[in-house]
């Protein structure tokens, strides 16, 4: 299974990324979408679409958390990483920093696939691709955007 996933857009999508996000098998929106035309952008690239509410976000149907399995992996996703390891879950999947992560704490994998424009830390603006297959480690890559 190949999931594209992106955070933190904040009212911006760059058009060279449809194409790209079209290849999926997942889109996951890790929050701060902040306008409904993003979201229905995205929703129109045609892979189903996953999102969680991010702190810029005020639409109170979208949830805070998402759980979820997919590929005998247990996916939580939220926009703001909890300070302490939940319980039950392989990979924890976040937005908020804007800087990407790839990061095991007490055996859960922390992602973050960056910002899409607004970058954090001398990072360049990002998403990511998790491949996952039960039958090896996930894969965890993020992607640079160019210009």
């Amino acid at each position: 299974m190949r999931i594209a996933v992106i955070a933190d857009t904040h009212d911006k999508f760059p058009a060279q990324l449809h194409e790209e996000l079209a290849k999926a098998d997942e889109i996951l929106h890790l929050g701060d979408v902040c306008h409904f035309d993003i979201y229905y952008e995205v929703q129109s690239i045609g892979p189903p679409v996953t999102l969680v509410r991010g702190n810029n976000d005020f639409v109170p149907e979208w949830p805070v958390r998402v759980d979820l399995e997919r590929s005998g992996y247990r996916l939580r996703l939220v926009h703001i990483p909890p300070r302490h390891p939940p319980e039950g879950i392989d990979l924890l999947l976040h937005g908020h920093t804007h800087v990407p992560r790839d990061e095991t704490i007490q055996g859960i994998r922390y992602l973050n696939p960056g910002c899409i424009h607004r970058a954090n830390k001398g990072a360049p603006p990002s998403y990511a691709w998790l491949e996952l297959d039960k039958a090896r480690e996930p894969l965890w890559r993020v992607v640079p955007l160019r210009g």
